[in-house]
């Protein structure tokens, strides 16, 4: 409980320096002076025992690259963190369920236990995802970088992909950043896609609204402000569920009848994504943070009645990008 309290502490300085407003549902934000070692304990944001591959730590799967501020970190105060992949990434979610297909890491918010507030009523989720060239992703592959997977583990609600992408246009660059609605959905529905450019960080804002079943997206790159991209658009996102933030790298291979288990992957694998500027926040009234001045406030505040201007209520588009 003492390491959990220094954690929260830390991060209501970092609060307080980009002068937040929205109310948080949950922060992902790592404190500056931070080692790997922090996913290991109590301190950490997320959960310590999914998903990774046995008999590794996440210790040993974060890197804490030093990186410009992305637009929710706090300069000087929170920093980005890399989940990487090797061959060690096979996931057993018990001893004769062995994921030999996948190679799997992915860090879920500790408080995120599939049926908790973060998946009611209307919530927008921020995080920043980046490139690392020491660590390319194998594009002739297909990848989930940041998902929602409901309570009854039998649809993902959104996901952010990468790759060669099943489901996508013949010829579909692999290089590009997919964010697509439920994958049960027929035909899945993609809500925003754009390229993966090197060296930059794509800023994410994903308005859930699961009052009325509403998807909307809102991007930027670097310090750029948020802005709206897509949406409202109708999304099945019930069912509540966990958010998932690192790579699920799926295999290559004709016939494959159980791609968790079937497939073929690589070896002397060293892959790596970068996060950065992750959090929640409580969007009712249409409270949703563009840019760092405006990230949030403490858990079970009061949005004012009048928004800052730094925040919006989601707007319709005609297409998506």
């Amino acid at each position: 409980m003492g390491l959990r309290s220094t954690y929260t502490s830390v991060l209501a300085l970092a609060s307080a320096a980009v002068a937040q407003n929205c109310p948080l549902a949950f922060d992902g934000r790592i404190p500056a002076g931070s080692t790997p070692a922090l996913f290991d304990t109590e301190a950490s944001p997320f959960g310590t025992g999914f998903v990774k591959g046995a008999n590794l730590t996440f210790s040993e799967i974060v890197k804490l690259p030093t990186l410009p501020a992305s637009l929710f970190d706090a300069a000087g105060n929170t920093i980005p963190f890399e989940v990487t992949l090797s061959d060690q990434s096979i996931f057993a979610p018990s001893a004769t369920n062995i994921q030999t297909g996948f190679r799997r890491a992915e860090l879920q918010i500790d408080t995120n236990n599939g049926t908790d507030d973060s998946t009611l009523g209307v919530k927008t989720l921020h995080f920043s995802i980046r490139k690392d060239p020491a660590r390319l992703l194998n594009t002739s592959h297909e990848y989930q970088l940041v998902f929602l997977e409901d309570a009854s583990f039998s649809t993902n609600q959104f996901v952010l992909k990468t790759g060669t992408i099943a489901g996508q246009p013949a010829g579909q660059d692999p290089d590009l950043l997919v964010l697509v609605g439920n994958v049960n959905a027929n035909p899945v529905v993609n809500l925003f896609n754009t390229s993966f450019t090197p060296d930059v960080f794509h800023n994410f804002g994903i308005t859930l609204d699961f009052n009325a079943n509403t998807t909307t997206v809102l991007y930027s790159t670097d310090s750029n402000p948020l802005a709206v991209i897509n949406g409202p658009v109708p999304n099945d996102i019930s069912g509540q569920g966990q958010y998932h933030f690192g790579a699920l790298k799926k295999p290559t291979g004709e016939g494959i009848q159980d791609v968790t288990k079937e497939g073929f992957q690589p070896s002397g694998i060293d892959e790596g994504v970068i996060y950065a500027g992750l959090f929640m926040e409580d969007s009712t009234g249409g409270c949703v943070s563009l840019s760092g001045s405006a990230a949030g406030t403490a858990p079970n505040s009061t949005v004012g009645a009048s928004p800052p201007a730094t925040t919006t209520a989601p707007a319709a588009v005609d297409e998506c990008n």
